[in-house]
């Protein structure tokens, strides 16, 4: 079999993590997209570069050895590479795992090596690649005469990803700058029968469940609680906002709260956890990073949502009887980001906020029902925030 590692998604995380780890585990990459813009410069450049930033200094690696596939013009290619390939990634976004699940499950279905394909999912998102896979056994994408034997054809495993990649500059072309530090923990159990690829940077694991939690519920809650108390105090950038010592000193709050939880749900250590906290702190602190608020804050309907960030650490802390006053000051900030007129999410929930009474946007917004003990408590901030 070729070592071909076919990936969806051809934007910053696409190409700057993704596709930089598969290259340099010797694997040849074939980018896939439907945006014109993106599928062209990669069928047009031999390479481009990724430059890897930290409190150390830069280090630039050089990625060659891709091709590029745009799926709207040129799907049966697709379905070509994938019924070859070793294994298959994305970095498209949850809500669009829906439109490429048709594709790969053509691929699949077109399988006759031995060796089963590999599906990782690399999305900001619990359980992604169990989401993907449920589009790809519809029905609707995978015949049932087939759907008893795809095990044999492809092997699904879930994963965490951790590494910032900040706003690029305007004339970066494909080039990406992205931080030197990352996490990618996939579930190694699906591969038991016939071994998982060989991607040195990937951290195999008999349970996935602490490192998606742990990293969701660290990075993503201090990053995001960070932009929204930035982004409504004025402050530019991640880094500007944590040099306030107010919104530092909050931001750690949350994660306290986000620790307890942790520390209790996995038996990670409290030295441990304080350990990882503080390494986040600083990452995201790191003002080489140039990291925007109103890119770290975008998409706030997903933000809020029952199992993101902050309302699914708060709902099992609120059930276990424990504190959640930093997350919900947290969530406030969060209902506050509806006047970026560039993120649709902001704009849809500046509307919500207006056309719906507290209630509403409680259950449709953070998924929560009355009888949860978290909802009074989001109840107040939502009416908090709609009576300014």
């Amino acid at each position: 079999m070729s070592k071909t590692a076919v990936h969806f998604g051809g934007g910053n995380i696409g190409r700057g993590f993704v596709a930089e780890k598969m290259h340099l585990a010797g694997f040849e990459v074939v980018f896939v997209d439907v945006m014109d813009s993106i599928i062209d410069l990669l069928q047009k450049t031999p390479e481009y570069t990724v430059t890897e930033i930290g409190t150390e200094g830069e280090k630039v690696n050089k990625i060659t050895n891709y091709r590029a596939i745009n799926s709207k013009y040129h799907e049966a290619d697709v379905v070509e590479e994938i019924s070859k390939a070793e294994i298959v990634t994305c970095a498209v976004g949850p809500n669009i795992l829906k439109f490429i699940a048709p594709v790969i499950a053509k691929g699949i279905n077109g399988r006759t090596a031995s060796k089963p394909l590999a599906v990782v999912a690399c999305e900001n998102m619990i359980g992604a690649t169990d989401t993907l896979a449920g589009f790809i056994k519809d029905p609707k994408n995978t015949p049932e005469d087939r759907l008893k034997t795809i095990d044999q054809r492809a092997k699904f495993a879930n994963s965490a990803i951790d590494r910032i990649v900040p706003g690029q500059d305007p004339d970066a072309g494909l080039n990406v700058k992205i931080e030197t530090f990352y996490e990618w923990v996939v579930d190694k159990t699906p591969f038991a029968e016939h071994g998982h690829p060989e991607v040195h940077a990937i951290h195999w694991v008999d349970d996935l469940t602490p490192y998606i939690e742990r990293k969701l519920f660290t990075v993503n809650t201090g990053h995001a609680a960070a932009a929204y108390y930035g982004h409504v105090r004025g402050k530019a950038t991640i880094d500007e906002a944590l040099a306030d010592t107010e919104i530092r000193a909050i931001v750690h709050d949350c994660l306290a709260e986000t620790s307890h939880l942790i520390v209790n749900k996995h038996s990670i250590g409290k030295h441990e956890q304080k350990e990882y906290v503080d390494k986040i702190i600083k990452r995201i602190s790191n003002p080489m990073l140039k990291d925007i608020v109103e890119r770290v804050g975008r998409a706030p309907l997903r933000k809020l949502s029952r199992k993101e960030r902050f309302v699914g650490p708060a709902f099992e802390l609120a059930e276990m009887g424990e504190k959640v006053d930093a997350l919900l000051g947290a969530m406030e900030m969060a209902f506050k980001f509806t006047d970026v007129k560039a993120d649709e999410e902001s704009v849809e929930l500046a509307k919500i906020l207006e056309e719906n009474d507290a209630k509403a946007v409680v259950e449709k917004v953070c998924g929560l029902k009355e009888s949860d003990k978290l909802y009074p408590q989001v109840l107040k901030v939502v009416e908090k925030v709609q009576k300014k």
